[in-house]
């Protein structure tokens, strides 16, 4: 099978995120509401999201009662997106919670062989989707083929912060990066950035469409600003 084959059955993957102008994604003011009108323009099938973002749910959910385990009902018209997570360690307990929010129509649970029994009998008893693959991590190149095939998720666009997108990146699995440059600047050796991986030198030749150091190559696809002097930056990555 060659590398278009191959890509055929991947959803297209988009990073949408927001950052200060010196790649922060903390520290600053944002306008959430501005930031999630601009979504509508992928028309996503599945939202990939950090893990961390649902451990701190933890906090406001309530208790669970008995409609946690009641089956859901699937209706063929429903337009919302699928809530996709990774959680190899089994650590998000939450899911009934998110159930109630009214963003998603369903919820996948991406683990690997070494997820703890218990918690994948914890999603079977919710009635939490769970696609296992990878050893010890998630693979998420295999997880994308998955959702491609099992669920028809064409779009995907990722909710997250340095880490998971650095993944996406470093394993060529992004088509496409989406910013939103705010006009402030946080400095600081705390807050997060925008894409956190190996350095360069130890990520050379890491993925298909990767320069020779390990740089990944982007052409600029729009650029519009937008109000509070924001500036709205789509990037292709190139393959």
């Amino acid at each position: 099978m060659n590398k278009k084959e191959v890509d055929i059955m991947l959803p297209r993957v988009i990073l949408h995120n927001a950052v200060s102008l010196d790649g922060r994604i903390d520290g600053f003011p944002m306008d959430l509401q501005q930031y999630y009108e601009l979504i509508s323009i992928w028309k996503e099938d599945a939202t990939l999201a950090g893990s961390q973002t649902f451990l701190q749910a933890a906090s406001i959910a309530p208790p669970e009662d008995e409609s946690a385990f009641v089956p859901p009902k699937m209706d063929p018209g429903d337009k919302r997106a699928i809530l996709v997570i990774p959680d190899s360690r089994g650590r998000i307990r939450t899911w009934h919670y998110l159930r109630t929010l009214p963003y998603w129509r369903h919820f996948v649970a991406l683990c690997s062989k070494s997820t703890p029994g218990d918690y994948l009998e914890y999603l079977k008893q919710r009635h939490i989707d769970c696609i296992i693959t990878g050893e010890d991590h998630v693979d998420l190149r295999m997880a994308l083929e998955e959702l491609y095939s099992r669920y028809a998720v064409k779009v995907v666009r990722v909710d997250s912060g340095g880490t998971l997108n650095g993944l996406l990146l470093r394993q060529g699995l992004v088509n496409e990066v989406s910013v939103l440059i705010y006009p402030s600047l946080v400095g600081g050796e705390t807050t997060s950035s925008i894409f956190r991986a190996p350095d360069l030198p130890a990520a050379a030749g890491a993925a298909p469409g990767q320069g020779a150091e390990g740089t990944i190559s982007l052409k600029l696809m729009k650029t519009e600003k937008l109000r509070g002097d924001v500036m709205f930056l789509r990037y292709e990555v190139r393959r």
